[in-house]
């Protein structure tokens, strides 16, 4: 569930190789003041798959837009099927090693913020704090005729009641939460109302052709500007609703550390992009730092 316009964006020959040192990025958080800004790829390692990595979902996947969601029963039908057989899935993912150890960067006063475009809630999971969701959680709903919001877990009680037996093999999940279903394993799935009004509900994420709330773009932005280096985890950077930060923090002189396997929009703006696996490479950091990690971190409630 992200901004739709900037999917064709593709890795060209320009962009400078990736290297495996990670110096950098210890150099960076001994000297605190890091903004993380992750992606997708952090939490693959939870189980839950990247869309544009080795294996990506969008080869076989294609996001609802906002503009289908709202234009349409079927289309709703569809997407909480799908969104109500994936959740299992979400509700059983827990943090991986990257995500632990952007945790005890954050206990340890190395970073000055986490700004995730995810929206599995794993990072908080994990034990950080004052987690900026971008395109927000699929903890929760939201009505769009009188704008009550719930948790998720609450909606998954109800649409069990009402679709007992429902259990369809799926294809595969998507990093959204969208599990890969057909129209006949949908079949006449009954999507629930708002319990306040009747209104329509809809997760509480932005969807593809929908924008990230202005005001939280500009505590993004905020973040951005105070802090000292941004390192980007995880996100091949392809749609502008995370890429314009790592712009900001060029324009503004800051450091741009990036950790991905794959190429990424950003890394003509950044100091270097390091191609190694996130957990491994985020736990060697913390044992050059001294850092101890949590192994035991689990997602609460």
């Amino acid at each position: 569930m992200r901004m739709r316009p900037t999917l064709s964006w593709t890795a060209t020959g320009d962009l400078p190789p990736g290297t495996t040192d990670l110096e950098p990025v210890v150099e960076a958080l001994r000297a605190g003041g890091v903004l993380v800004l992750s992606g997708a790829g952090i939490s693959t390692e939870s189980g839950i798959p990247d869309y544009r990595g080795e294996g990506g979902s969008l080869s076989r996947h294609t996001p609802m837009t906002y503009q289908d969601f709202t234009g349409g029963a079927q289309a709703r039908r569809r997407y909480w099927a799908r969104s109500h057989l994936g959740w299992r899935t979400f509700g059983r993912a827990r943090p991986n090693a990257g995500h632990r150890a952007v945790a005890a960067f954050g206990r340890h006063g190395l970073l000055s913020g986490v700004i995730t475009q995810n929206v599995d809630g794993l990072h908080q999971a994990a034990g950080s704090e004052g987690v900026v969701e971008l395109h927000g959680s699929l903890d929760r709903v939201v009505c769009l005729s009188c704008g009550a919001a719930s948790p998720r877990r609450e909606l998954a009680r109800r649409l069990e009641e009402a679709n007992a037996g429902f259990a369809p093999v799926a294809a595969g999940i998507n990093p959204d939460g969208d599990a890969d279903l057909t129209d006949e394993q949908v079949g006449d799935f009954r999507v629930v109302p708002c319990a306040v009004c009747g209104g329509i509900l809809k997760p509480d994420v932005v969807f593809f052709g929908e924008t990230v709330p202005p005001q939280r773009v500009e505590h993004c932005r905020a973040l951005v500007r105070e802090a000292a280096t941004l390192l980007v985890l995880g996100s091949s950077l392809t749609v502008m609703s995370g890429f314009r930060f790592v712009r900001q923090a060029a324009e503004a002189g800051k450091r741009v550390l990036i950790v991905n396997l794959d190429p990424t929009r950003g890394d003509a703006h950044a100091a270097t992009r390091v191609a190694l696996p996130l957990g491994a490479a985020l736990t060697a950091v913390a044992g050059r730092l001294g850092v101890p990690v949590d192994a035991d971190a689990q997602r609460s409630g």
